[in-house]
């Protein structure tokens, strides 16, 4: 990293440890997308397309995070992806990465406060969404501004709740899915067979394209080990064992638990009004399970948005740290708080409010559209950053075992990663349902880089690669 530390970098407090960084990716992970969204995606797809969708899913957040994680290593800054494409690609793109990333989150929580919304109304029928929308909002809020501290603290349980769920449905379902359990009204599980009941691929390849940045939603989340680098006691060596821990997991974790739905859950019943997971906890003869996994699902739900306002306040930070927004955003309280900047993106929880009031289950697939478009043009900056770093390192003459972690197949992992999250933008033109996408997403990405131009006329160069490492 810079010699030249900003004061403001070290108002942060370096708190969080290995367990703290796994499960805040897993717990900004494990949420709405999953819940909800793999609903959508099995109704769109068919079964068998929504597995190839996520295992191609997979394959791109692993190339995602291990640029990710080479670039963090060697500088563990908080809300280090702008800084990353300011440095190597440029000062506009750094800005609108910033932006964009603020988007990604301030939406995604929105969608994850509607989702609660629709938890709650599973077993309170008669209260609307938009009330426990604006009772949520208030304690997400409340759990962030105590303290780092109490906030990763608190997501590590959350989160732990969250994957102990998951291997139970993986276990109860595959028990299902196989005989061991019966269906509640005695029939046998539809099984491996509903994989296939309306063919390999009921509507052809091209839903799965339509779908990628449905899928690649589920999966954000991930990135969030990089913006916490710079609260983090020795990145050198907790970055990447949390990425290897975290990509593995939600491996595992999504593969294991898609296939599961894809086998119970036919594709003329899924959706997104009603959670996947309860769906097939009420076909299953287990008393109580559906309105356990719906508890837990609405504790998921939470946590996510938690990690959610973590990563939009930080954003806004970082923002004001590099001088793009005004230094009361960089002001962070007693407690290490960034107070400012948490509050004011608090704004995801008022889109709720107004997309629970208007159309609750249409207005949740654009905003989770929205929030995906916006995490994989991140998720562009990140391979481009990282591709022009390494090729930087070794122009200045520097050896890779200089570098304490080095990204395996460069330059194929970057270049491969870029690809495959620009056909997935792609994609968003052919689904009408998430086209607003395009439409809120790319005059949001001109708007911000008109902005930069007009605001940053005189501004200095930034600052070269070569102070890094």
């Amino acid at each position: 990293m810079s010699e030249q530390q900003n004061p403001a970098q070290d108002q942060f407090k370096r708190t969080m440890k290995v367990r703290h960084l796994v499960m805040l990716s897993l717990g900004g992970v494990i949420g709405t997308g999953l819940f909800f969204n793999t609903g959508y995606i099995i109704s769109t797809t068919g079964a068998a397309g929504t597995l190839l969708a996520y295992l191609i899913g997979a394959l791109v957040v692993w190339l995602v995070m291990v640029c990710l994680g080479e670039l963090s290593v060697a500088m563990p800054e908080t809300g280090a992806f702008h800084v990353y494409a300011a440095r190597y690609l440029s000062p506009a793109t750094g800005y609108t990465v910033a932006w964009l990333y603020w988007l990604t989150w301030t939406v995604a929580l929105g969608s994850s406060l509607t989702a609660a919304g629709f938890c709650m109304q599973y077993w309170f029928p008669q209260i609307p969404v938009w009330i426990w929308c604006l009772v949520f909002c208030c304690a997400i809020y409340l759990l962030n501004v105590i303290s780092t501290r109490f906030f990763a603290e608190g997501e590590f349980w959350f989160s732990l709740i969250k994957v102990i769920t998951i291997v139970a449905f993986i276990v109860l379902g595959g028990a299902a899915m196989f005989g061991f359990i019966p269906m509640k009204d005695g029939t046998p599980a539809p099984g491996l067979s509903n994989i296939t009941a309306h063919g390999w691929l009921p509507n052809g390849v091209l839903p799965i394209l339509m779908t990628m940045v449905a899928v690649n939603f589920a999966f954000s989340g991930t990135e969030l080990i990089g913006i916490a680098a710079g609260e983090t006691q020795q990145p050198e060596k907790v970055l990447p064992l949390a990425i290897r821990t975290t990509v593995a997991r939600l491996i595992i974790f999504f593969i294991g638990t898609v296939f599961v739905l894809a086998a119970l859950i036919p594709m003329d019943q899924a959706g997104i009004v009603k959670s996947p997971f309860v769906l097939v906890f009420e076909k299953i003869g287990v008393p109580w399970a559906a309105d356990i996994i719906n508890f837990v699902i609405l504790t998921a739900i939470l946590s996510a948005a938690n990690s959610g306002l973590y990563a939009s306040g930080r954003m806004l930070w970082s923002l004001a740290n590099e001088n793009t927004l005004p230094r009361a955003f960089a002001r962070v309280n007693q407690r290490g708080v960034p107070l400012l900047a948490i509050t004011v993106s608090m704004i995801g929880g008022l889109l709720a409010l107004i997309s629970s009031v208007v159309a609750p289950d249409t207005v949740f697939v654009a905003l989770s559209a929205i929030s995906g478009f916006a995490v994989v043009a991140v998720w562009l900056s990140i391979c481009a950053s990282h591709f022009v770093f390494r090729r930087r390192h070794l122009q200045q003459g520097k050896s890779l075992a200089q570098l304490a972690y080095r990204a395996p197949l460069y330059p194929l992992t970057p270049v491969l990663g870029f690809l495959l999250c620009l056909l997935a933008c792609v994609g968003l033109a052919f689904d009408p349902t998430q086209r607003i996408a395009l439409w809120c997403g790319i005059p949001f990405v001109l708007l911000c880089y008109a902005a930069y131009h007009l605001t940053h006329k005189s501004s200095p160069k930034p600052e070269e690669a070569n102070d890094v490492a």
